[in-house]
């Protein structure tokens, strides 16, 4: 259901955040002068759009692709660079996009608006980073430093879940006169719901109906606050509230009312809700499909899952990766795991992206049977045997199921390859300490040690990973080996268990020197 209310939100963040790729308005395209030629041969239309979109390697240049349509006795107009530029974003080209704007600022001919600047810089933030973004704002011309720029910036710092600058813009924004709209409001709303700081949700919410109207992403928005506590009373008002304005609620308004009322057990009424949500599903729509699947797995409608599946497969020539996760998930989470390796087998077919996340779902599914020996078979043909690199969720995965088998040796090894399979662990306490109640089970000083040296190398040592290691010593019988020097040399600080278990060892025997130490 997390998964969900994630999803759900990014839906909000994805219709909130389109709002600046449309800041620019663009006229639409016509027949009369259009820079178009007929391919020989009657292959089609050749168009700038398409020679652009076609360079799919990032290597080569949208600038060397425009020149040359130039060259060819071409024109080339705004409008149509926009359109190219948003088709772009799309479909994630984000450096071709941003060759684009890039020599769009350097033409005499082609006049710059706002909003031009607001998806130029929204670029720069994605290819080079937050600091050339804001370089590229404060270098604009005063006149250009106006509602849309502002936005896109902010946009920018919420991205990145910088609080600090994004409440300071805000600040600078208001004094300018520039918060008419519900826009930037949905931003900072977006940002304090992926922090929990729903209090603060709340507080933006208050002023943005002091400066503007709400819009549906803001109701959105305000739903998804309230699905994360789970809060159906308040859910149930603002769509009550939702329903006096002329807003329409759309499929993302009844996908975050279903899973509340799923969480609350409403089931019948989350029914309801999912059944509207289906009437607002199309093909334009088609990130929906995957939410309709996840509602109808909560609602533990099978029928349902795969009429949308069917539907799913007939609407779109080829479906991609998330969208076969979500369905082997359901399936999984239904009790038709034979079904879900079924799938998994059409997606290997078809799939050449070797993404880890699909084949997790079979592992997961296995280990949580307890059923270690099919894991192992699935890893070893289906994984490692198909040129798939296991990832970090791959090696914990079977860390937690040696530790139900408690086979101590492949736990240590399995611990150790996921940690090292990532550029920078993030510490996960709860695999350390399960790992370490097995090894204090068995009293496993060696295995203890191991464990300390493997997240010290990753960065991570703690006054709760050291007494974790005393814990071994004492269910062993042994006193550890300089203990204080080595947490005063981690700039580890003892507190009191620490000083109690020290004691506890210090009248039993001197352990052997651990190759560790």
């Amino acid at each position: 259901m997390l998964r969900l209310a994630r999803r759900s939100l990014a839906a909000v963040r994805y219709f909130s955040a389109a709002a600046i790729s449309d800041a620019s308005k663009h006229p639409p395209p016509y027949t009369r002068g259009t820079t178009t030629v007929r391919k020989p041969g009657g292959g089609g239309r050749d168009t700038l759009g398409r020679r652009l979109l076609s360079l799919v390697y990032t290597k080569r240049s949208a600038v060397i692709a425009i020149k040359i349509w130039k060259e060819e006795g071409h024109v080339v107009r705004k409008y149509e660079l926009n359109r190219i530029v948003r088709e772009l974003r799309k479909l994630k080209r984000y450096k071709h996009a941003l060759e684009v704007c890039e020599w769009m600022t350097l033409q005499q001919d082609i006049k710059l608006q706002e909003g031009d600047y607001a998806v130029h810089l929204d670029l720069i933030a994605k290819i080079r980073g937050i600091n050339s973004a804001e370089k590229f704002f404060e270098d604009l011309p005063s006149k250009m430093k106006g509602q849309p720029t502002c936005t896109a910036l902010l946009h920018i710092y919420v991205q990145h879940k910088d609080s600090s600058k994004a409440e300071a813009l805000m600040e600078k924004m208001s004094e300018c006169g520039f918060l008419k709209c519900a826009l930037p409001f949905n931003h900072m709303m977006s940002l304090y719901i992926s922090n929990g700081q729903f209090d603060r949700v709340f507080e933006t919410l208050n002023e943005l109906k002091k400066n503007t109207s709400p819009d549906i992403v803001t109701y959105n928005l305000w739903l998804t606050a309230c699905n994360s506590q789970g809060d159906v009373t308040s859910a149930e008002k603002i769509f009550l509230e939702l329903k006096k304005t002329k807003l329409n609620p759309d499929w993302v308004t009844f996908s975050l009312l279903t899973s509340i009322y799923i969480k609350n057990s409403r089931f019948e009424d989350a029914l309801l809700t999912v059944t509207e949500m289906e009437k607002r599903v199309f093909k334009k729509t088609r990130v929906a499909y995957s939410s309709l699947v996840s509602l109808y797995t909560g609602l533990g409608r099978l029928e349902d899952v795969n009429r949308v599946w069917k539907k799913m497969k007939s609407s779109f020539r080829k479906l991609n990766d998330a969208e076969y996760n979500c369905m082997i998930s359901s399936l999984i989470k239904l009790n038709e795991l034979k079904k879900a390796e079924d799938l998994y087998t059409e997606w290997e077919s078809i799939s050449v992206t070797g993404d880890s996340r699909l084949p997790n779902l079979i592992l997961a599914a296995y280990i949580n049977k307890n059923d270690i020996k099919m894991a192992e078979m699935f890893f070893e043909k289906r994984v490692v045997g198909k040129g798939i690199v296991p990832s970090y969720t791959s090696w914990e995965l079977f860390t937690y199921g040696y530790i139900h088998e408690k086979q101590m040796d492949k736990v240590l090894e399995c611990f150790k390859k996921a940690i090292g399979s990532v550029k920078k662990w993030d510490p996960d306490l709860k695999i350390v300490r399960e790992v370490y109640r097995l090894l204090e089970e068995y009293g496993n000083v060696e295995g203890g040690e191991e464990v300390l040296v493997t997240v010290r190398r990753a960065g991570f040592v703690s006054t709760e990973v050291y007494n974790l290691v005393l814990k071994v010593y004492v269910k062993a019988g042994k006193m550890p080996l300089i203990v204080g020097e080595r947490m005063k040399k981690d700039g580890v600080l003892m507190d009191d268990e620490t000083r109690q278990l020290i004691k506890v060892t210090s009248n039993m025997c001197v352990s052997e020197v651990s190759p560790y130490l």
